[in-house]
């Protein structure tokens, strides 16, 4: 048998044929068809190289949402912080319990406020809790050291407001030649049920527009001052917060201080009864 495979190739055709059979130059040309070794290299380099810019740009945008989202909730924490502290002031309510610091004094009434540069109680109608919708609160506003030293923080005290909550806050009466009867309230003090009004502050301090009181053979109103003590003087016209910030950044919102006006027309030194 003859075994020799004869290849003919038609001059008017692209089909080789030979002795078993035939193929076409397609065939032919995809047999010669594919990639390098070092092509398959180079491209799965690019890939990867690829991959790598989309992961640090992915990275990148993320840490930026991430600083800009802390920037966002920072500057609200202080806004808001600030909100609820001139809403605190200006829900101040005039009331005068009795004192409850003596039992000789539980007949004789007081002005609740106490004004100091580092310490402020009162009695308020808006609450953390419940905005302007709950009970009144008494509130304890006052200065403490900050974190580790660092600067000085504003912190706030509430509890429900009771007639006899209130007069327990009074530890003595002493007779005063201009006010009649100086308050001494108790320390206020801090607890893990303390809130912070603002933080990381280079100082804090209050101050009052009161009407002083008029000492003897001296006109009865006297123009309003700006005092930093004004226990004993009545209810403010205004209060103002004094801060700043320790480490001043201008890329934050800061605290800044505010004033909050008190509408209140009523005299401490009238006695006021339903009939």
């Amino acid at each position: 048998m003859n075994t020799d495979k004869t290849l003919v190739l038609d001059p008017c055709s692209s089909v080789f044929i030979c002795g078993h059979g035939s193929f076409t130059a397609s065939d032919a040309r995809s047999r010669q068809a594919g990639v390098t070794l070092i092509e398959v290299l180079i491209a799965v380099t690019l890939l990867s190289a690829l991959s790598v810019a989309m992961l640090l740009s992915l990275e990148v945008a993320l840490q930026a949402l991430h600083k800009t989202d802390e920037k966002l909730l920072a500057n609200r924490r202080v806004a808001g912080a600030q909100r609820v502290l001139v809403q605190e002031l200006e829900g101040l309510v005039p009331v005068q319990p009795p004192c409850m610091g003596r039992p000789d004094l539980q007949n004789s009434t007081f002005v609740f406020f106490q004004a100091e540069p580092q310490a402020m109680r009162l009695v308020s109608t808006f609450s953390l809790q419940q905005g302007w919708r709950g009970p009144a609160q008494i509130l304890e506003m006052f200065v403490i050291p900050g974190e580790e030293g660092a600067g000085v923080r504003l912190v706030v005290n509430e509890t429900p407001y009771t007639r006899i909550g209130a007069g327990g806050a009074c530890a003595d009466m002493t007779p005063d030649p201009v006010a009649g009867m100086m308050v001494h309230f108790t320390p206020v003090v801090a607890s893990p049920k303390s809130f912070v009004l603002a933080d990381k502050l280079a100082y804090c301090r209050f101050s009052y527009l009161v009407t002083p009181p008029s000492p003897p053979r001296q006109p009865q109103f006297l123009p309003p001052q700006w005092m930093t003590t004004a226990t004993g003087t009545g209810w403010p016209v205004a209060i103002r917060v004094e801060m700043a910030p320790l480490v001043a950044d201008p890329s934050h919102l800061q605290p800044i201080t505010v004033t909050a006006p008190i509408r209140i027309h009523r005299s401490w030194q009238i006695h006021y009864e339903d009939f």
